[in-house]
């Protein structure tokens, strides 16, 4: 007969070289269940277990018929400022998301997931390292369901699921083909999972015609050349007492795949760019998770939605556009069109009295070159915006890192010959993520601020050990604590 039931158990490295490794409460309640036999296997079968590493061993026990035990680093170890992340946290989420996995590859149904003295930690590290999207696969992954090891932390793994289930939406929303997530189908399926996370949100799917009535001139320059109309998404979530609270602002670029347009991308790799919504994705799926959490706070998303093709009706290099608040733009590449739509939407979120705005997108190439994956590039005219994004990506382990929003850069922008702003700043490829937030600033006349160039943490391929290689989700996780931190502030931005 076919087990039905895993079992994941942390075990930590001890503190000096020598002496028997420790157990979590959990680890140690099984092992003298069984009469110390797992501590006896352990001794026996092997070197002792590195952080992230795994040992299963079968035959155990009658209720779970295999048992994974995983490396967990040190026990004490917290917050590291060399890492800027919680240490301790990052272990958990590796180590549960490598024992998941291993219970997966036995094709048993159900694991059960040792809290590890951090449960929401666990369970985010078992939601995200078992999603694989293979929708369109008929082989799949088996469906292995995680559950919390015993009664200690069941808020904290149900957060922490709510959590991971978040950012594997923004996944989802990512990884699948351009020709199935059109601007359309992007937001009907977002109104679809909003609505089941939380009935009272109001959902607005805005069509070209209303685009065009609100004078978005730099957004609809980008769509045109697309068969696919364009669509503006706007989400209203009200968590908080009072209706009339100034809400968060979220702003996230929704090209649903960009081709470059006229300024056509290689096509080497550009299949990748069925991406190039990740800052909606993730915006959209940080509000659903608020929403699941019901967050007392008031939360606005805004998402504007279109392809950048090529097309005999497609925005020519150098041709002039005018924004939604007058500004006129020189179209130098028709590939930096993330920014043209921003422009626009964060012309828009101004009209909520909004207490902090903030925008994501797979903005520009110079980010991951600049950073990589190790973090997401963060400009901000707000310190305190600032404070907040940076301690809630310390918990989450999806970092952030502050960039520069110096004049040095609105200079690059501003000098243009035909309009008011160019585009792309005029040295070319020289500091391409600063021009491109120097050019957003244009748009912005509120005091709290935040662009997030998520352009470098896209995708995984393997520096994030519990994601699977595919599209990243991230900063999803961040967003949502983000929230969670800006909910409890009563500083009124």
């Amino acid at each position: 007969m076919r087990p039905t039931q895993g079992l994941v158990l942390g075990i930590y490295a001890n503190e000096k070289e020598e002496g028997p490794p420790q157990f979590t409460d959990a680890g140690d309640a099984f092992d003298r269940r069984v009469s110390g036999k797992l501590r006896e296997l352990l001794s026996i079968s092997g070197p002792l277990l590195k952080k992230g590493k795994t040992r299963i061993f079968h035959g155990l026990y009658q209720d779970f018929p295999s048992v994974v035990v995983v490396g967990l680093g040190k026990k004490s170890i917290g917050v590291n400022d060399q890492e800027n992340w919680d240490e301790g946290k990052e272990n958990i989420r590796a180590a549960v998301s490598a024992g998941c996995r291993q219970v997966q590859d036995l094709e048993i149904p159900c694991v059960e997931v040792d809290p590890c003295g951090d449960a929401q930690a666990a369970a985010e590290g078992a939601v995200l390292g078992l999603y694989e999207y293979d929708e369109f696969k008929k082989r799949k992954k088996p469906v292995v369901t995680p559950q919390l090891h015993g009664s200690d932390g069941k808020e904290a793994w149900q957060k922490g699921t709510i959590y991971g289930e978040g950012q594997n939406l923004a996944r989802h929303l990512m990884e699948a083909p351009a020709n199935y997530i059109t601007p359309m189908k992007f937001a009907e399926l977002v109104e679809q999972k909003l609505k089941a996370a939380n009935s009272s949100m109001k959902i607005h799917i805005r069509s070209k015609s209303w685009i065009e009535e609100q004078q978005m001139g730099a957004f609809l320059s980008v769509a045109k050349g697309s068969e696919e109309p364009p669509v503006f998404l706007e989400i209203h979530y009200s968590g908080s007492a009072n209706a009339n609270d100034p809400p968060l602002v979220l702003v996230g670029k929704g090209v649903t795949f960009d081709s470059g347009g006229i300024s056509l991308k290689p096509s080497s790799g550009m299949d990748a760019m069925r991406a190039d919504m990740g800052g909606a994705a993730t915006v959209c799926s940080a509000i659903a998770t608020a929403a699941t959490l019901n967050l007392p706070l008031n939360i606005i998303g805004l998402a504007p939605l279109c392809e950048n093709m090529p097309s005999g009706r497609a925005s020519k290099p150098g041709d002039v556009v005018r924004a939604k608040n007058g500004k006129t733009i020189q179209v130098d590449n028709t590939d930096a069109e993330g920014r043209l739509l921003l422009a626009d939407a964060l012309c828009y979120a101004h009209n909520f009295n909004a207490r902090a705005i903030v925008n994501a997108a797979t903005l520009t190439g110079a980010m991951d070159v600049a950073l990589g994956s190790a973090a997401t590039g963060v400009f901000t005219n707000s310190s305190w915006l600032w404070t907040h994004l940076y301690e809630a990506s310390i918990l989450t382990g999806d970092r952030v890192w502050r960039m520069p929003l110096f004049e040095h850069y609105t200079k690059q922008v501003t000098d243009c010959p035909l309009a008011d702003l160019s585009n792309v700043g005029k040295y070319s490829r020289a500091g391409g993520a600063c021009t491109a937030a120097a050019f957003l600033k244009e748009f912005v006349t509120v005091s709290h601020w935040a662009h997030l160039d998520i352009a470098g943490v896209m995708s995984n391929k393997d520096e994030v050990p519990y994601l699977r290689k595919g599209m990243a989700g991230r900063p999803t996780r961040t967003l949502v604590e983000f929230a969670t931190r800006l909910s409890q502030d009563n500083q009124s931005a």
